[in-house]
């Protein structure tokens, strides 16, 4: 008996170890694998084994509000309005079983500001791989939109991308970077698929998430946040609905913004228009510390005001706010 169970776990380890290496290869090896060890040992089911060793599409797994707002609080920096915005908007829309409309937010404010870093942080809390995730999918506009000429063909290829992807996962994550670059018409191709719909094309893409990001509005944002400066009020005192609406009508009216008379605005299928606020020099010494953690490097204070006084700040007269935000923190700590 002891021997018959000795080689029956023998036999389900190489089983498992056959698996490993299939998954290096190709699907239908994968499966063939994990169908013989779940046969073998009847404790998981075909798709709960086959996930340990392939990326799966996790449609239902529950947001960890508690984790996302952790990562917020202790990685974002001055960011108050994003971050009580964010977490919000997501655990909102993720504890929802049945949303009507996917939820798209458009991030906005100057280089350095956070923005990317957001994405990043939400695309890690909505899939384990993040921005590597087979199910997030980011667009930067430059790289993939270039010609102002191609237009159609973009439009195009943007319906045929989301639609494939969405049809493989209802949870994926679209990223669009850079839409202060993009040439105006080219988003508009995805007004289906952001508006009321319960399906396109047979298709619901009810649960997909869409972030763009963009440097537009950013001189709004700054002129607000100054104004509350000036008159001895603080920056956590700034509410949504102090920038929420003029950015929203900026954005539209800005001839230099891939939302310039957007029928997503016009329709209003952008949830929230989150405002990233302009950094302070105690901001960017909260970006150094940060670096030099992530680095494994024990915080010195005296090298962490050297790069803050490195970086350059205005307005020319009271130089309250960093120009650069913290962008270029990596580059300056590695001269010290």
């Amino acid at each position: 008996m002891g021997r018959d169970r000795a080689f029956g776990g023998c036999t389900v380890l190489w089983a498992l170890l056959a698996a490993r290496v299939a998954a290096a290869f190709e699907p239908v090896s994968v499966g063939i694998a994990i169908g013989a060890v779940s046969a073998l040992t009847g404790y998981l089911s075909y798709s709960d084994l086959y996930c340990r060793f392939a990326e799966c599409c996790r449609e239902e797994r529950p947001l960890n509000a508690s984790a996302l707002k952790l990562d917020l609080e202790e990685k974002l920096f001055g960011q108050h309005l994003a971050t009580e915005v964010i977490l919000k908007a997501l655990t909102g829309f993720r504890n929802n079983k049945n949303p009507k409309k996917p939820l798209t937010l458009s991030l906005h404010g100057w280089a350095g500001t956070g923005k990317n870093f957001v994405s990043q942080i939400v695309a890690e809390n909505l899939h384990p791989k993040g921005l590597k995730s087979n199910f997030v999918h980011l667009f930067v506009s430059t790289l993939h939109f270039p010609h102002e000429q191609k237009t159609k063909l973009y439009q195009d290829q943007l319906q045929k991308w989301i639609r494939g992807n969405v049809s493989a996962c209802g949870s994926s994550v679209f990223i669009f970077d850079e839409m202060d670059k993009l040439h105006p018409g080219i988003i508009d191709a995805i007004k289906p698929f952001l508006d009321y719909y319960e399906q396109v094309d047979g298709i619901s893409y009810r649960k997909a998430i869409f972030i763009f990001l963009s440097n537009a509005g950013g001189d709004l944002i700054t002129k607000t946040t100054l104004d509350f400066w000036r008159a001895g009020r603080k920056r956590e005192e700034i509410q949504l609905k102090d920038l929420e609406p003029v950015l929203s009508v900026g954005v539209f009216n800005n001839k230099h913004s891939g939302l310039w008379h957007s029928g997503l605005i016009d329709r209003n299928l952008i949830d929230y228009f989150i405002p990233f606020l302009p950094l302070e020099y105690r901001h960017v010494k909260m970006c150094v510390r940060a670096e030099m953690r992530a680095r494994g490097a024990a915080v010195d204070e005296d090298t962490v005001t050297k790069v803050a006084d490195e970086m350059t700040f205005f307005p020319k007269d009271e130089k309250i706010y960093s120009d650069k935000g913290c962008k270029t923190v990596q580059s300056r700590l590695d001269f010290h």
